[in-house]
């Protein structure tokens, strides 16, 4: 396994990391994408950390909080082993306190996330969601309390669009506050959205990637195929709604190049597109999820190995989108793109 440095900091996390989504499955959305008990999780986590991945996130919206009460079994008696990330700052009730990223949210968050992990530590807390309704001062000094108590190690935040990333960032600076070293974002073949603001924005600040949904939702597991309809055992039946959308022309042009780079290289199409994401600027771990242990075992496959230049620029030119305004201009012109190289060559 590869470790890499968490964006600016001193954590090294690996390459690949574990998504416990499907722990404690229950719901329409989290029920469909899996429903591991405390046993299956276990040796879920023991290949895991056979393969060198001890990275393992989670968060308090999943499945309710059993999510993060399987995770915590799962790892028990090897804590030493593992790092845990959690989120929270989505709604999870009806309540006044049960939603944003307040002092009062906060504190309550993080104590009831330590008790369903059985941790007195978090080694990686994230805001799920930005709060406009809470100054970001307050959200920083509440991080730096519970720092400076030992009940978190590292801050991040995940699903901020790039002008509140800044924000937060320059008031951590202003104020000697605790920075966020890791944004987790939707990133894919088919959801390169990231890569317009949010990554060059990472890439100045130091702020390191994990990537969630590296298959596009679901998208690019092989299963769908053009001119096909969704397979019976699909869980994007019921989840589809849930995720970004994607155009099925664009969709099926992608996954015929994965197809091809595929047959080149002798493996699966997820192996394919999580290892082109594994070479991208910025991006620290992806983070691979599970129901059983053929998807876990295939999913891991992706790392040790690399796509050619060519099969690169091949995977780029399929899922290659017109940048959106005020970007197009540094795409298309040739002074705006002398003066604003991109990270990655476009098409």
């Amino acid at each position: 396994m590869e470790y890499r440095q968490l964006g600016s900091s001193g954590l090294k996390v690996p390459a690949l990391s574990f998504g416990a989504a499907t722990f404690g499955g229950s719901g329409p959305l989290f029920g469909a994408w899996g429903t591991t008990d405390t046993e299956e999780a276990r040796r879920l986590v023991d290949i895991c950390l056979d393969a060198g991945i001890n990275l393992f996130d989670t968060a308090d919206v999943y499945s309710a909080g059993a999510s993060e009460e399987v995770l915590g079994q799962a790892v028990k008696g090897r804590r030493d082993r593992v790092l845990l990330s959690t989120k929270a700052g989505l709604p999870t009730g009806d309540g006044p306190l049960d939603a944003g990223t307040s002092r009062s949210r906060l504190i309550k968050a993080t104590e009831d996330a330590l008790r369903r992990l059985d941790t007195d530590y978090i080694d990686l807390f994230q805001l799920h969601a930005f709060d406009a309704a809470t100054p970001v001062e307050e959200v920083l000094v509440t991080l730096d309390q519970l720092v400076r108590a030992g009940k978190i190690r590292y801050v991040g935040v995940s699903n901020f669009a790039g002008w509140q990333l800044m924000k937060s960032l320059s008031a951590a600076d202003r104020h000697g506050l605790p920075r966020y070293v890791a944004h987790q974002v939707h990133y894919s073949l088919v959801g390169r959205d990231y890569e317009w603001e949010l990554m060059p924005l990472a890439h100045d600040q130091g702020v390191g990637a994990l990537v969630w949904s590296p298959l596009g939702w679901g998208r690019l597991t092989g299963k769908l195929r053009r001119g096909l309809p969704l397979p019976a055992g699909s869980r994007l039946h019921e989840t589809a709604d849930y995720g970004p959308p994607v155009e099925d022309g664009y969709l099926y042009d992608v996954v015929d190049a994965l197809d091809d780079v595929a047959r080149e290289t002798g493996r699966t199409i997820p192996q394919v597109a999580i290892n082109w994401l594994l070479r991208r600027p910025t991006v620290a771990s992806v983070i691979i999820g599970a129901r059983n242990e053929e998807q876990l075992r295939q999913n891991i496959g992706a790392i040790g190995w690399s796509l050619t230049p060519e099969q690169v620029a091949h995977l780029d030119a399929a899922s290659h989108r017109p940048a959106p305004y005020p970007y197009f201009p540094y795409e298309r012109q040739e002074p705006f793109a002398r003066l604003n190289p991109p990270l990655i060559p476009r098409p």
